[in-house]
């Protein structure tokens, strides 16, 4: 089933013109700065530089890449502390795997330590492949979830659930939204403690 989303999304990029992965591939870019898992073992390291132009087309191949892999996960059960399809995932363990297998980006473990990296998004502004983030533990920024277009995010969501697609409009989730953050050329490494 989740190879049938994913062959979906494929087709959705190259063939269609109102697709969700279509407006990603037109998103504006400029600037951003590709950062690789192999750099840091501390988190999140920039590459070299190269021109503005192969930097957004690199960077919005990976989002498309991003968002297929996440649509691809649909459906793993939620377990907390997973961080694989074979073990299930919790909200924070499924960014890192989708960022870390489609962008080369290593993420810190936390929800609350994603929030404190890449550049604050307002609400209206946001992009697929941004990170949401919610209360729903009574502690700031406890949910983390991938922006997926159309006011919706992909997320895993809590015990006895699976990954799943949701509206941010829902007033479960739009009463505890606590922010986004979009990863580009400001990620900076995380402070050593």
């Amino acid at each position: 089933m989740n190879y049938f989303l994913a062959i979906i999304c494929l087709f959705c990029i190259f063939f269609c013109d109102a697709c969700l992965a279509r407006e990603v591939l037109s998103e504006n870019a400029a600037g951003v700065t590709l950062y690789s898992a192999d750099d840091s073992k501390d988190g999140v390291q920039p590459n070299a530089q190269t021109s503005d132009s192969t930097q957004t087309n690199s960077w919005q191949n990976k989002v498309q890449e991003v968002l297929i892999n996440a649509l691809s996960l649909t459906g793993i059960q939620y377990k907390y502390g997973g961080n694989s399809p074979s073990t299930g995932f919790d909200c924070s363990g499924f960014v890192r795997y989708v960022f870390h297998n489609a962008a080369n980006l290593t993420l810190p473990p936390t929800a609350r330590a994603i929030s404190q990296i890449g550049k604050s998004v307002k609400k209206d502004e946001l992009q697929p492949g941004d990170l949401v983030f919610f209360n729903t533990l009574k502690k700031a920024f406890s949910h983390v979830g991938i922006y997926i277009g159309d006011n919706k995010f992909i997320h895993a969501p809590s015990t006895g659930k699976t990954v799943r697609v949701e509206s941010m409009q829902d007033g479960y989730w739009a009463s505890r939204f606590e922010g986004a953050q979009r990863l580009d050329q400001e990620v900076e490494k995380p402070a050593s403690n």
